[in-house]
C-alpha cells in the first residue's frame, strides 16, 4: 500500500491568507501599528510598504533602531518573553502586514519546520544588520551613512531587485536613522541630488552610482 502524501507547508500561502490568530490590516503613511509600552502579545509580516521601530528615551528624544520592509517580521520579542513592547511601529509608506498572535507562532515554530527556518533566517539577517549599523555608526562619516541608508532603502545588497524609486521619507526620519541632525540630512541629499546620485520626482530615485560615495575613501 503506497504511503499518504503529506501536504507541503506552502508559507507564501499562509502569511497571505488571513485566518485563525491572522489578520491582515493596511496602515496609511504614519500609522502606529503599535506604540513602546503596548502589551507584547503577537509579531508581524510586512507583505507590502516599510515601517519604522523607534525608541523615546524617558527625556523624550525619539531614536530610529530599524527600517523595515516587504517580507520582514517585526514584533517578535514578545517570543523571547518581553511582556511589553520595547519600541514603536509606524508606517513610513502605506503598509499591509499580517498580525500573528503568539500562540501561532510557537505553534508554527514547532511544528512546521519550512516556517521555522524562514523565521530563523530574518532573525540571523536582522542581527547581521545591527552589527552593521554598528560599525557604521562607529567608523563611517554622516555622509556615508545616510548614502547605506537610501541604497539600503532601495533595496540595493539585497537578492530582491533594487527599487529605484522609495517612498518620500522625511529628512527627521532620515537623521534619526544616520544619527545626525536634519539639516546635515538636507545638506548632503541636496549634494547627492547634483551629482546625480539621487532624483526627486514624487517619490524619492536612488541610483547605483550612490554606491561611489561608500566605497570613496
Amino acid at each position: 500500500m503506497t504511503p499518504k502524501k503529506t501536504k507541503a507547508f506552502d508559507i507564501k500561502a499562509f502569511l497571505n491568507k488571513a485566518n485563525g490568530g491572522r489578520t491582515i490590516a493596511t496602515y496609511p503613511t504614519n500609522a502606529r501599528i503599535f506604540e513602546q509600552g503596548d502589551p507584547a502579545d503577537a509579531i508581524f509580516y510586512i507583505q507590502k510598504g516599510k515601517i519604522k521601530l523607534t525608541v523615546i528615551s524617558k527625556q523624550g528624544k525619539e531614536a530610529v533602531i530599524a527600517i523595515l520592509g516587504e517580507s520582514d517580521f517585526f514584533g517578535e520579542g514578545c517570543l523571547a518573553g518581553q511582556p511589553l513592547r520595547m519600541a514603536s511601529a509606524t508606517a513610513i509608506s502605506e503598509c499591509t502586514a499580517m498580525k500573528l498572535a503568539k500562540p501561532v507562532v510557537v505553534k508554527l515554530l514547532r511544528e512546521e519546520p519550512v516556517f521555522a527556518e524562514r523565521f530563523l533566517t530574518h532573525l540571523l539577517t536582522r542581527n547581521i544588520k545591527i552589527e552593521e549599523d554598528l560599525v557604521d555608526q562607529l567608523f563611517n562619516s554622516s555622509e556615508k551613512r545616510l548614502a547605506r541608508v537610501l541604497l539600503l532603502l532601495a533595496n540595493f545588497g539585497k537578492d530582491t531587485k533594487p527599487e529605484e524609486v522609495i517612498p518620500k521619507i522625511s529628512q527627521e526620519t532620515l537623521a534619526g536613522i544616520v544619527g545626525t541632525t536634519r539639516s546635515r540630512v538636507s545638506f548632503f541629499m541636496n549634494r547627492f541630488r547634483k551629482l546625480g546620485f539621487i532624483d526627486y520626482n514624487g517619490g524619492l530615485t536612488i541610483h547605483s552610482s550612490l554606491l561611489n560615495v561608500i566605497l570613496h575613501d
